[in-house]
C-alpha cells in the first residue's frame, strides 16, 4: 500500500529518545538543551508591533491576487536586505517560500534529477536526509576538519564530485559547528563550481547571528556559476509561525533565467505562502530592525556565558563558535552513554555527536536558553561529566 519512500521515513526511535518518553511518562520535566527556538527562552519580536504589522496587512491583502514567486513588495523587501550588504538581486530573481525547509526541496527539484547527487557538509543536520529522500536524490558528505575550527575541506569536496553531482550546499554559519565560511573558502568553492558545472546552495539562516564578525561572507558575491541562497524570518526576526521564508538566485544570467522559469512552475503549483505574511513583510524588515539589533547582541551575550560555563569541565572542549546558536562539544568520554546519563540523572536533553554525523565523542546544545536556565542546567550536568564512562569503558571490545 505505501511507496519505498514511506517504508524509508519510518524509523524506530532512538534509545535517548525512548529514555525521554520513559522520563517524561514518570511525570519528570525534562529540560531541552537541544532547542534553538528563542522564543522559548525569553527573546519574542515584540507582540504591539507585530500585531500592528499584521493587522495593517491584513486590510493590504482582503483580494486574493496571488503572483507565483510571491507578492512584490515583499520581494522588494528581501532585494533590499541584500543591497545594504553590498549584493545587488533584483526582485526578479527573488522567489518566496513559507521557509528554509520547503526551499531546499526545490532547490532539489530544480537541479537534480532521482539517483543524482548534492554535496553536503559533513557534520549536517538530519532533516536533510529527509528532504533529499522525498526528492529521490542522493547526498553525499563532505568533511568539516574539527581541527582547523570546522573548515571545509577543499580537497575532500573535489574528492566527492562525480558525473551525477549537481550542487554543492554551503552552510554559513554552519549549524551545528557555528563554522563560518572565509572567503577564501567560498572563492575556493566557486572555483570548483565552475569548473564542474555545479550550483551552490547557500544557507544562511543564521546570517544575522556572528559572534566577532562584522559581516558575513556569502557566495552571492563570489563566481560561481548558479547560487541560490535561503534565508527567512524564522531565525532572522524570532518568527517560525509566521512561515515566510525567500531563495534569492544569482549568477550567470542565462541560467538565473532557466531557473527563475523552473521556479515559477514550481512555485505556482502550490502557492503556499500566506498572503498576510507577504503583505507584512516590508514592514517587519523596517519596523523590526532595532529588535533584531538587540537579538543579535544578547545570542552574542549568551554565547559569553555558556563559554564560561564549559570552560569549567576538564571534560570537554569546543572549538568556539563564529555564528549561530549551536555549540558541539568534544568528550573525553562515551557520547551516547554521557547524553544518556544526562537525561536519566538531570533531566536534560542533549544530542550525541551521531545525530549528526561527527565523529565521536561529542555532544551538542543550544547555548540560546535564558542564562539562569542554562546556569542551573550546567550545575547538573558538570558532575555528571566528572563520572560518565569513557569511551573504552562503555565499549570494552574497541
Amino acid at each position: 500500500m505505501f511507496s519505498r519512500v514511506a517504508s524509508r521515513l519510518h524509523g524506530e526511535t532512538n534509545p535517548l529518545y525512548k529514555l525521554r518518553g520513559e522520563i517524561a511518562t514518570a511525570g519528570h520535566a525534562i529540560v531541552d538543551l537541544t532547542s534553538g527556538n528563542v522564543a522559548e527562552h525569553g527573546i519574542l519580536f515584540p507582540q504591539p508591533l507585530l500585531e500592528g504589522i499584521l493587522t495593517e496587512a491584513s486590510r493590504r491583502s482582503r483580494i486574493y491576487q496571488p503572483n507565483s514567486f510571491g507578492q512584490k513588495p515583499a520581494r522588494e523587501a528581501v532585494s533590499r536586505y541584500y543591497l545594504a550588504q553590498g549584493i545587488e538581486i533584483p526582485p526578479e530573481q527573488i522567489l518566496l517560500t513559507p521557509g528554509t525547509s520547503l526551499s531546499y526541496w526545490y532547490c532539489f527539484k530544480l537541479l537534480a534529477d532521482e539517483g543524482d547527487e548534492i554535496l553536503c557538509p559533513c557534520p549536517s543536520y538530519p532533516l536533510f536526509d529527509y528532504i533529499a529522500a522525498l526528492s529521490g536524490v542522493r547526498l553525499v558528505p563532505y568533511r568539516l576538519d574539527e581541527e582547523r575550527h570546522w573548515a571545509i575541506d577543499l580537497a575532500n569536496v573535489e574528492n566527492n564530485i562525480s558525473t551525477r553531482t549537481r550542487a554543492l550546499v554551503v552552510i554559513s554559519p554552519h549549524n551545528p559547528t557555528g563554522h563560518v565560511s572565509t572567503k577564501d573558502e567560498l572563492d575556493a568553492i566557486a572555483e570548483l563550481a565552475l569548473r564542474h558545472d555545479l550550483a551552490v546552495i547557500a544557507d544562511e539562516v543564521f546570517s544575522e547571528f556572528l559572534m566577532e564578525r562584522r559581516t558575513l561572507p556569502r557566495p552571492a558575491s563570489n563566481r560561481a556559476p548558479l547560487v541560490l541562497t535561503l534565508n527567512g524570518f524564522s531565525k532572522m526576526f524570532a518568527l517560525p509561525g509566521i512561515k515566510f521564508g525567500w531563495m534569492a538566485v544569482s549568477g550567470e544570467q542565462e541560467k538565473v533565467h532557466r531557473a527563475m522559469r523552473a521556479l515559477e512552475l514550481i512555485s505556482d503549483t502550490f502557492l503556499p505562502v500566506n498572503e498576510i505574511v507577504q503583505a507584512a513583510a516590508p514592514d517587519i524588515f523596517q519596523q523590526g530592525r532595532d529588535f533584531l539589533d538587540s537579538y543579535a547582541s544578547e545570542i552574542r551575550r549568551r554565547w559569553g556565558g555558556a563559554r564560561e560555563l564549559i570552560e569549567q569541565s576538564s571534560h570537554c572542549s569546543c572549538c568556539a563558535p563564529d555564528g549561530g546558536f549551536y555549540v558541539t562539544l568534544k568528550l573525553d568520554k562515551d557520547e551516547e552513554a554521557t547524553a544518556e546519563a544526562i537525561l536519566q540523572k538531570a533531566h536534560l536533553l542533549v544530542h550525541p555527536g551521531y545525530f549528526y554525523d561527527i565523529e565521536p565523542h561529542h555532544l551538542v546544545f543550544s547555548f540560546v536558553l535564558e542564562p539562569e536556565m542554562l546556569r542551573r542546567a550546567f550545575s547538573r550536568l558538570l558532575p555528571i561529566l566528572e563520572v560518565a564512562p569513557h569511551p573504552l569503558d562503555a565499549h570494552p571490545s574497541a
